[in-house]
């Protein structure tokens, strides 16, 4: 049965803004989403039941306690709500993962920040950012001055339906995408959503020194998870270009 299970009630949250962090391409979502839990020391505040989700149980090192593999995250002073998942979504299950969260969106009230990586080579430039919105979400991209697409696309996995079933409802919510290397975790990518994306449109302020400084630590313990996903028929997650006249 779909359902989001709140495990503390004690966390206060109004109109808060969600970060979304399924794995995808060059995990730069999971990597931001990962780190902003860990910097703010945000509070464990429910777990995710939702049909089309692997049916697997996870576990912590030095901790007895099981738990889902897909959670949420709180923060009550800076209402925030960040969404990890420890495991990518079947491409097949991803409609169903995005309805099921996205009517708990409406009972909550929150404004959504959807995280994708468009896979590029990597050279000495820094990653492109840039922003697409659902209903009032443009409003939020032009006060953070998150830049307009560079070229015509398109984002698909769950993130992608997530999109799709905003802009279907016309719910306020936005997508960051960011090149990012398509073959191994991208630290440097993450910490460009986080800096020029998440944190103006949240009005937080995120240390990000770590993802700089660890980012040989932080690629090696992702790649695990990186290998998965390139062994599947399809990202979880990914932005790609239109490979279309327009």
């Amino acid at each position: 049965m779909a359902r989001i299970s709140v495990l503390d009630d004690g966390v206060s949250l109004d109109e808060p803004t969600l970060i979304e962090g399924f794995p995808g391409v060059g995990l730069v979502g999971k990597i931001a989403t990962d780190h902003l839990i860990d910097a703010h020391g945000m509070t464990h505040y429910a777990n995710v039941h939702c049909d089309g989700l692997p049916p697997v149980t996870v576990y912590r090192e030095s901790e007895t306690a099981a738990t889902t593999p897909v959670r949420l995250y709180a923060d009550s002073e800076l209402d925030l709500v960040a969404l990890r998942s420890d495991v990518p979504v079947n491409p097949g299950a991803a409609t169903e993962v995005a309805a099921c969260l996205g009517s708990w969106f409406d009972e909550i009230d929150l404004f959504p920040v959807f995280l994708s990586g468009l896979g590029r080579e990597k050279d000495e430039e820094p990653p492109e950012l840039y922003g697409i919105a659902t209903g009032n979400g443009a409003e939020a991209l032009d006060r953070a001055e998150v830049s307009e697409p560079s070229e015509s696309g398109l984002v698909s996995g769950p993130t992608g339906a997530m999109l799709a079933a905003a802009l279907e409802d016309d719910r306020d919510a936005v997508g960051l995408v960011v090149e990012s290397d398509p073959q191994f975790p991208d630290p440097e990518a993450a910490r460009a959503l986080i800096v020029d994306g998440i944190d103006p449109i949240a009005g937080i302020e995120t240390p990000t020194d770590g993802l700089v400084e660890q980012a040989t630590e932080i690629r090696n313990a992702k790649r695990q998870l990186a290998e998965q996903m390139r062994q599947a028929t399809e990202e979880s997650t990914q932005a790609e270009p239109l490979k279309m006249f327009q």
